[in-house]
């Protein structure tokens, strides 16, 4: 079984085709494509002839780049996703898998946060244009599914990491940023007090907020395993059930990186929401478990960068 996806990156987009995890990229499509080139999304949409699609692209960053930029998140997801979906409907894909996000709870969600949750209160601030994107690609899915009858079902992933990570200090994640800030910081050597050392890092925030991390080939087999086995209306929330202090995972990035500095939190920065567990029950009894641990994911993830990402 194919899936076929689009996956955001830059100014362009990529289709690959992902099998129980393993990515075969297709071709580069330019960005014009998913954003309004309507008569190209048609034809290329007739030409996969795809029964099953799942919809990954979309335009994201961390707190920084959604904080200085929320006409980019809101417009381009819009963008994106609306004509996709509609596209997709329209000439003949069978089954189609949005790929939202665990942003589109509210701030100060019950935890764990379950599916129910959605739309429960005020979401965070720094992203609440991306949430409000996201939550309309859920609800388009299932708009269509009422009028058209169109099998859209819809997945809301954690914090996500992996190989081909965007490692950009001001538009990344935290966790990606984190191997980044690190990996750079050994180059710089202090010789003072006795060294040498590595300076200080600073980070944003105090270190006290709680986040969930899924790695990349983990979310793959939930997409397969969800095309297989849910032709639901409802998002199903997909994550490790587990989470972790940012304080405690910049601490155990430095350690894998062999960072030996020191580590100063900006407190003046947000922190962004205070914690993000998701209930991943639902997808659970389905059949699918994650398999890779954080530790063991940050090391290949970091062995990945340092082979093809760092500049």
């Amino acid at each position: 079984m194919l899936l076929a996806t689009l996956g955001w990156w830059d100014q362009q987009s990529f289709v690959c085709f992902i099998v129980r995890g393993i990515q075969i990229f297709f071709q580069h499509l330019p960005v014009t494509l998913i954003c309004g080139g309507k008569r190209m999304l048609k034809d290329f949409l007739v030409i996969m002839n795809q029964n099953t699609f799942t919809l990954a692209a979309a335009k994201v960053g961390g707190i920084l780049a959604n904080r200085d930029f929320p006409a980019h998140f809101i417009y381009d997801n819009l963008m994106i996703q609306s004509n996709i979906i509609h596209a997709a409907r329209k000439f003949g894909v069978k089954k189609l898998l949005f790929l939202g996000s665990s942003c589109i709870y509210p701030k100060h969600c019950p935890q764990p946060m379950r599916e129910e949750h959605l739309l429960s209160g005020p979401l965070e601030p720094t992203n609440d244009a991306y949430a409000i994107a996201k939550i309309a690609g859920i609800k388009m899915c299932q708009a269509y599914r009422k009028q058209y009858g169109f099998n859209a079902i819809s997945l809301m992933p954690t914090n996500l990491y992996g190989p081909n990570d965007n490692f950009d200090t001001e538009s990344s994640h935290v966790l990606p940023a984190f191997i980044r800030k690190f990996d750079d910081g050994k180059d710089v050597i202090d010789h003072d007090l006795g060294g040498p050392f590595n300076p200080s890092i600073r980070l944003w925030g105090d270190g006290t907020p709680k986040r969930e991390f899924l790695h990349v080939d983990d979310l793959a087999d939930a997409c397969f395993t969800a095309m297989v086995k849910y032709d639901g209306d409802e998002p199903l929330n997909v994550g490790t059930g587990e989470d972790i202090e940012i304080g405690a995972l910049a601490t155990m990035i430095s350690s894998i990186v062999d960072f030996r500095g020191g580590i100063i939190w900006d407190t003046d920065k947000p922190n962004g929401t205070p914690r993000k567990l998701l209930d991943v029950s639902k997808i659970k009894a389905l059949g699918w478990e994650p398999k890779i641990s954080l530790e063991e994911g940050i090391k290949s993830t970091y062995e990945w960068y340092k082979d093809y990402a760092r500049k």
